[in-house]
């Protein structure tokens, strides 16, 4: 196998390398808040009703998108796999969706140590 053909496959470390991006959301959703808030108050006082309800409306998806935020974040953090979860099955290129089984028949890219199924989908 050449340099060039090498595929990227899944490390099995993402869980423990990943980092959330709520804390830049958060951040994100109060500059936008703030931008809103102060485009509403100008555009008001200078009798520009059109302007001001788009930042109304931009407001007011922050303030939801800054609801959300928070209450995800204050649900703390949600299961990753540990250490001894293998990593997933590379993608072999053909576009098909992998079931689990494989059918039995080896000819939908199934793992080749699946032996045939009987009909409750156990050997």
């Amino acid at each position: 196998m050449l340099v060039s053909e090498v595929i990227a496959m899944r490390t099995g470390s993402e869980p423990v390398t990943a980092r959330s991006p709520l804390r830049m959301r958060l951040w994100l959703s109060l500059w936008g808040m703030a931008w809103a808030l102060f485009g509403l108050v100008a555009f008001a006082l200078n009798g520009r009703p059109g302007w001001a309800a788009a930042c109304a409306v931009v407001l007011l998806f922050a303030v939801v998108d800054l609801g959300v935020i928070t209450y995800r974040m204050r649900q703390g953090p949600h299961y990753q796999p540990g250490r001894d979860v293998p990593p997933y099955e590379p993608d072999h290129g053909d576009g098909r969706p992998r079931r689990p089984g494989g059918g039995g028949s080896g000819a939908d890219g199934g793992r080749p140590d699946q032996g045939g199924t009987g009909p409750s989908g156990r050997p």
